[in-house]
């Protein structure tokens, strides 16, 4: 019989809610907290610049019993995603299991000797601790803000410009009339520099290190979701584990491969014009593949070629009076800097002893399925698998989580399996795929449908494929057929 259990959910966004959703549903007293006022993480209003939207068709960005509403554009903008998140919590009646503005300032294993962690936790002015037998942190990858500055920038503040996080562009009557420069061109940094030049700018440039492969929504008229996710192409890339014959495999088809991507390249090259905006990546789009993939924002080339949009590769060097000095020896205006440089990793309420057990030396991740450490006992994440379909991927790994807390998964690993492929994919992410050491480790693109396979066997999944061959190889992820493949995982409910 498995024993009910008090369980701790930090973070209110995609994955907190998918998992308070299923140790809920096993019958665990779920309690989540949620430092800001509301639901969403990411999402929150609050939290999103002007004109943010999925880097995911809707089909791919959903839950498996909560399908977005048909009036939604494919790629929906970031109020309705908050929308959407919302109408799963109210659906599922999470909102009962979370208190809000309620911050965890740290964690320890609890002192009576029993297991789980005692939770230091602070709402408003009151701070208390509280026991769990197990703790589901929530907060994925982009919770706390990567905070950085430049020689200079005091003065240049103090004479009247702005330096803030792209997190906090919230208004986009900041940038008119302005002269905007934008460190990082991820995909936030060029939806930035977009609404700036949309907005009345003065000049917008951005800034970057280094030309990265981008993947506009429809290449060549193809939408990408009909490329870059498909089991087909998948089976293209240097997954981990690979057995002689699959190695076989890779070695007889690799000239196809070669041409494949080789062509992919040369239709995203024609198309967006990267040759002419020396845009052009040094490394081959299939090594390079991975949650930093970014997502063409719609009118990013077109500003470049209308002159109101200037690309510059380098970084700032140190803030001057009416402008930013930059590495290349090129001197900016600049009224407002925004600095698109991403978010710390890591879980900064974990004692450091523990940190290092959980990350290593080099910044990789030690940890199983993406979902647990054997060295941090009674703990697991849920959103350490980015993807490109993160919603499904949370949905998956709460539902592996709960299961592998109660020792109901078809497959219980041995602390000897655990630590056996964590070495093994720590040396295939630093050896043979370069790549994937990007967040940490944590990120399963492009190989969803591998991933995915993993976490279903791992639960006993009766089925974790569609019926049909062509489609399940050539279609992308199907959330209602996941829905489905779920359905067919032993139940069980703690009592």
């Amino acid at each position: 019989m498995v024993k009910r259990k008090k369980v701790a959910v930090i973070g209110g966004g995609v994955s907190g809610l998918a998992a308070a959703k299923a140790f809920d549903e096993k019958g665990h007293r779920v309690c989540g907290f949620e430092r800001s006022h509301d639901f969403g993480g990411v999402w929150e209003l609050s939290r999103s610049y002007p004109g943010v939207q999925t880097q995911s068709p809707k089909e791919l960005y959903r839950f498996t019993d909560h399908p977005m509403p048909k009036d939604y554009p494919e790629w929906p903008k970031g109020p309705q995603v908050h929308a959407y998140l919302h109408s799963y919590a109210e659906k599922h009646d999470l909102r009962r299991l979370f208190r809000l503005n309620t911050e965890v300032l740290s964690m320890d294993r609890r002192s009576d000797g029993a297991p789980g962690w005692t939770l230091t936790l602070r709402a408003g002015e009151i701070t208390w601790q509280e026991d769990f037998d197990f703790v589901a942190v929530c907060t994925g990858q982009f919770s706390e803000k990567n905070v950085i500055s430049h020689p200079g920038q005091e003065a240049f503040v103090a004479a009247g410009g702005q330096v803030m996080h792209s997190s906090d562009y919230t208004d986009p009557e900041l940038a008119r009339d302005k002269h905007v420069v934008v460190l990082g061109a991820s995909k936030s940094g060029t939806d930035i520099a977009v609404n700036a030049a949309r907005n009345g700018a003065k000049s917008v440039h951005i800034v970057y290190r280094q030309n990265v492969w981008r993947l506009p929504y429809f290449v060549g008229g193809i939408n990408f979701k009909r490329l870059l996710y498909m089991r087909a192409q998948e089976m293209q890339f240097n997954g981990w584990g690979r057995g002689p014959v699959a190695r076989t495999v890779a070695a007889v088809t690799r000239p196809l491969v070669w041409a494949n991507f080789r062509g992919l390249e040369t239709l995203i090259k024609l198309q967006l014009g990267l040759k002419k905006h020396n845009m052009v990546p040094d490394t081959p789009i299939e090594r390079e593949a991975s949650c930093s993939l970014p997502i063409v924002t719609p009118g990013f080339f077109e500003f470049m070629n209308e002159g109101k949009i200037t690309p510059v590769i380098g970084t700032f060097e140190a803030y001057e009076k009416d402008g930013v000095r930059l590495t290349t020896g090129e001197k900016v205006p600049c009224d407002i800097a925004v600095l698109a440089v991403g978010w710390k990793l890591g879980v900064p309420y974990l004692p450091q002893a523990y940190r290092d057990k959980l990350i290593e030396a080099d910044g990789q991740y030690r940890i199983y399925r993406l979902a647990i450490n054997p060295d941090l006992p009674d703990m697991g994440f849920v959103g350490f698998n980015s993807s490109f379909c993160t919603v499904l991927s949370a949905e998956l790994m709460a539902n592996w989580l709960v299961r592998y807390m109660d020792g109901q998964l078809a497959h219980q690993p041995t602390r000897e399996e655990i630590d056996r492929d964590i070495e093994a994919n720590l040396e295939w992410r630093r050896t043979e795929r370069p790549a994937a050491q990007v967040y940490g480790g944590l990120c399963s693109a492009p190989f969803h449908y591998r991933h995915f396979d993993e976490l279903m066997r791992d639960m006993g999944a009766q089925q974790w494929k569609r019926s049909n061959p062509v489609v399940e190889m050539f279609s992308y992820p199907d959330a209602t057929a996941y829905g489905r493949f779920l359905s067919t995982v032993p139940d069980y409910r703690a009592a």
